[in-house]
């Protein structure tokens, strides 16, 4: 499956929230996220653009493998990912197989849900608030863009690694 998706930094977020709302978004999420990237010793997978990752969300956790194919207009990525109820075994199976825990970080995340796309709001300690979408498609994904109020010149096809070290945080 493709993940289209931006980033918004810096966003108000009683104004976003306010919005989403206001368009029918249903909120589906919140809570914190423990997230832990992992990768072979010699940095493999990162060379060649893709990425594990184990994370929690609620009481549940799922794994998601994920391969780069564009960081033009958007963060365009072939995404992987499966829902586990056991944490704790999932690392030891990818930890089995050879991958070391690279990265670990944890965030709050508020996220909502509206005509198949997904709006995250996401904190990450002494990081301002940002934004992401994830659409099905780049016209879809602009479109709810404009509908909040920017324009495709506020947003970054970032990951959240890319934001980290935006902020001198990694």
């Amino acid at each position: 499956m493709k993940e289209i998706e931006v980033k918004i930094l810096n966003v108000n977020e009683k104004e976003i929230i306010t919005k989403l709302k206001k368009l029918g978004a249903k909120k589906v999420f919140e809570g914190k996220i423990i997230a832990l990237y992992f990768d072979f010793k010699n940095n493999e997978l990162s060379k060649e653009g893709k990425l594990i990752r184990l994370r929690t969300k609620g009481k549940m956790a799922e794994l998601t493998f994920k391969k780069k194919i564009s960081k033009k207009e958007a963060k365009i990525v072939d995404e992987y990912e499966i829902v586990t109820n056991d944490f704790a075994n999932m690392k030891q199976i990818l930890n089995q197989l050879g991958l070391k825990e690279k990265v670990k970080q944890i965030k709050y995340r508020t996220s909502f849900n509206l005509d198949n796309v997904h709006f995250e709001l996401d904190k990450f300690d002494n990081i301002p608030l940002f934004l992401e979408i994830e659409a099905p498609n780049i016209e879809k994904l602009k479109k709810y863009i404009k509908i909040l109020g920017f324009s495709m010149k506020d947003t970054k096809p970032w990951t959240g690694k890319d934001v980290l070290k935006y902020y001198n945080k990694i």
